[in-house]
């Protein structure tokens, strides 16, 4: 009786090495995910600290307005 076929993990296949444009490929994008994800950080820090500023800036603009004068009335009915 014969053995059912089944995949051998060491089979002869062998990885592909990766070349040199694959290399400089993967470098690059890591180098620019990094850039680009401490760029969102700074963004995210910036719009936090704006909004912020101008919620203060609207509690204190209200705080400090006058308020109109009333209007006089002339007396005449």
């Amino acid at each position: 009786m014969t053995k059912p076929s089944q995949p051998r993990p060491f089979s002869g296949v062998k990885p592909r090495a990766e070349t040199a444009m694959e290399k400089t490929t993967r470098a690059a994008n890591e180098i620019i995910e990094e850039q680009n994800a401490t760029k969102d950080r700074k963004t995210a820090q910036l719009r936090q600290a704006r909004l912020e500023r101008d919620a203060q800036a609207k509690l204190d603009s209200d705080a400090a307005k006058p308020k109109p004068p009333a209007k006089k009335s002339t007396g005449k009915a």
